[in-house]
């Protein structure tokens, strides 16, 4: 697979299991492969409109079944370290679902000291922006659970939360600190409790910056698979080289 010995995986959900919503082919036999074999895993993501609870619970609709320990996103790795830091007032710019990895964090809606932004699609609207421009304004440091460009809507790509980040950046001059991939912060909580070192590791995407680049980063393997935003124009303009390029789950486990 590649020089070094694979003993585990790190694997994106949107765009690898699955896409708008239909489960992309040889996706559930792959991960059945890996769970037969005992083939530590999770399920490590950017994705901040739900919770792990209700990622684990979609994942076992599609009849992957999993518990919500075995599901790493950016909400939980963002709650986990404001949890340490008792009584740190939080701005969450998240949907509903996503708050509920929040249980235990101060949230207000005024006078923050950490602004917490994800996904909130079409909740991006003049006032929400402003409130947490005044908040930043106002000392608040500014948590971005991931900075994507875009993501993959039906046949379309849409923006994602990364613009509206960058939108706070450019308004106040400060910039965000980033939890999500590609940060090694999110990969070093993903492989906690793993058992597997870093350099046995892969992260299985479909996002060339924030996967494959991330995991490199990290000191971990970078495959990607030809699914969900994954554009072979988009992915040569970048430059960056994957270690492995497999046109889906099923092929990569084949490889094994």
């Amino acid at each position: 697979m590649s020089e070094r010995e694979i003993k585990g995986l790190l694997i994106d959900i949107d765009g690898v299991v699955y896409d708008d919503g239909e489960v992309i082919p040889d996706s559930v036999y792959a991960i059945r492969w890996l769970q037969q074999r005992k083939i530590p895993f999770r399920f490590a993501t950017n994705a901040t409109a739900r919770s792990r609870a209700s990622l684990a619970r979609l994942l076992n609709g599609l009849g992957i079944e999993v518990g919500e320990d075995q599901v790493i996103n950016t909400p939980f790795v963002a709650a986990r370290e404001l949890r340490r830091r008792p009584n740190t007032r939080c701005m969450l710019l998240v949907k509903e679902d996503a708050r509920q990895e929040f249980d235990g964090v101060t949230v207000v809606d005024r006078d923050a000291e950490v602004v917490v932004v994800g996904d909130l699609a079409a909740g991006f609207d003049y006032h929400t922006l402003n409130r947490a421009f005044q908040a930043v304004l106002g000392g608040a440091e500014i948590l971005a659970l991931q900075k994507d460009r875009y993501w993959k809507v039906r046949d379309e790509l849409v923006l994602d939360a990364g613009p509206f980040v960058v939108a706070l950046e450019y308004a106040t001059g400060r910039q965000a600190r980033l939890i999500g991939k590609p940060s090694q912060e999110f990969f070093r909580a993903a492989l906690d409790g793993l058992g597997v070192p870093a350099e046995h590791v892969a992260m299985v995407g479909d996002d060339i910056e924030n996967d494959v680049q991330g995991a490199q980063d990290a000191g971990l393997t970078g495959i990607l698979v030809q699914t969900g935003k994954y554009r072979q124009d988009l992915v040569e303009r970048t430059g960056i080289l994957p270690d492995l390029i497999v046109k889906n789950l099923g092929e990569l486990v084949a490889r094994f």
